[in-house]
Formats: C-alpha cells, structure tokens, sequence
C-alpha cells in the first residue's frame, strides 16, 4: 500500500463497472427527455399544460420556465432527474468509502498496513469527487450534442456553468455522507446524512418557492445556491458556486480530523 495514491487508485479500479453503469444511466435519461423537446416544448404544448397547473406546484418544481429549452433541460435533468441519480451514487460512495469499510474490516486492515487515517480520508474524497465530476461532463457533452438537434438553443458556456453548480452540489451530498460516516463509523448513519442534506435542500427551495415569507429559506438551501439562478439560461451565481464548494471541501477536511482522532482499530 506505499505505491502513489493507493487508496484513490483502487477506488477508481473496483468500481469501474459501477461508474459505467451510472454514466449509462445518465445517458438514457438525457437521451430519452431531450430529444421530445420540440415536440412537446418547443411548439408551446409543455407552457400550455404547466398554466394549467396550480402556481404553487409549478413553482415548487422550478417549472415555471420549462417552455424553453434551457428550462426544460433544468427542469427534467439538472433540477430533478439528473440530480437524484447523482445524489444517489454521491451518497452511497461517501457513505461507503470510510463507514463501508469499517463495517467490512477493510478500513482496519488498510490502516495496519501503513496507509496513513488523513491520506485515506482525502484519496477516497478524491475518487469520489473525480467520478462525480466524470458523470457531471459526461451530462453536459450529452447536453451539448443534443443542443441543436432537440432545438435547446442553450448557450453552450451556460453548459459549463450548470456542470460546475451541479457538480458541487451533488458533491456535497456524497462529502456530507463521507465526513459522517468518518465521524461514527456507521454506513447507515452515513447514507442518512447525505440523502437528509439533498433532501433538505431540495424541500428548502420549494418550500422558498411558495411562501413569500420563509423565502429566507433559500440561503440555508444548497440547492437554491445552485439553482435559484438558473445555470443554463442565466450562468451560474458565483456565491452560490463557491458556497456549494467550500461547503463540500469543509466537509471532506472534517472527514480527515474525524478519522483521525477516532478509534477505529481499537
């Protein structure tokens, strides 16, 4: 275990197959929705059918531009679809990397032979954030490659920006899953934690959406940070960008302390 980045490496290596998976995944998704676009978008037949829907549903959906391609590309992936996928791989390689392994004895066994709490910490941080990051660029060249056939008109800098915010926001779930599970050692608590905080964020805008008087709610909402304004249409909010960033890496250095001052092998 002293070769260069041992823990990152295998990471990435055992679980190639399920990476593949995910990316296909995410490719049925973009190319089963977008392509209807015209159809059902472009012709004014989706805005027909959202105007008939109560204000307060659309709003809480992030609905209310989806007669666009920008919008209709925010609304079915980036806001929702897309953003459960991720959530749900983000999670479960978080709450596996440190909890998972040692529930399995593998933590306690890597440790023994010379790979150091802090450096396990960071290098399962690293493979978690490289293959989020690989299903985040994958999405927006599928995005880009559809842009013109399925009639999106997106700008394509705008695709960058929505793969930074959604990114970072995904990446926060699977951070705030890893940094748990380093904190008690326990997958279940670990899982819990990261669905609890996309889920959280994701109630916290909609709720924001409907009621003028908590639109406070917003600011404590990470997915407000990434979405309030709309990446594809609008570019992405720098704070919200950089919160949703240094949120996640906070969150990954606390997995490094909480590793390292717990008693794993005890």
């Amino acid at each position: 275990m002293r070769d260069a980045l041992p823990v990152f490496r295998r990471s990435l290596r055992e679980d190639w197959r399920g990476t593949l998976g995910w990316t296909i995944g995410v490719a049925a998704v973009l190319f089963m929705y977008l392509p209807l676009f015209p159809s059902i978008g472009g012709n004014g037949q989706m805005q027909q059918i959202i105007d008939s829907l109560p204000p307060e549903l659309v709003g809480a959906l992030g609905y209310d531009q989806i007669g666009t391609g920008a919008g209709y590309a925010q609304g079915t992936f980036y806001g929702l679809i897309g953003f459960l996928l991720l959530t749900i791989a983000a999670t479960s390689w978080g709450a596996g990397a440190i909890a998972g392994a040692e529930e399995s004895g593998r933590l306690e066994l890597d440790l023994a032979h010379g790979v150091g709490r802090v450096r396990y910490a960071l290098e399962s941080a690293a493979a978690i954030l490289v293959r989020l990051a690989w299903l985040g660029v994958f999405a927006g060249a599928v995005v880009a490659l559809l842009n013109d056939s399925a009639a999106l008109d997106i700008t394509p800098i705008h695709i960058i920006d929505a793969t930074v915010v959604f990114v970072g926001l995904t990446a926060l779930a699977g951070s705030t899953a890893l940094f748990v599970g380093a904190l008690v050692g326990r997958r279940s608590w670990a899982v819990a934690a990261g669905a609890g905080i996309a889920l959280a964020g994701y109630a916290f805008n909609a709720i924001a959406n409907q009621v003028e008087a908590v639109e406070w709610l917003r600011t404590i909402s990470p997915y407000s940070w990434a979405f309030h304004q709309p990446p594809l249409a609008e570019g992405l909010s720098p704070s919200g960008a950089i919160a949703l960033w240094a949120l996640s890496l906070a969150f990954i250095a606390g997995s490094a302390w909480a590793l390292q001052r717990r008693d794993v092998i005890g």
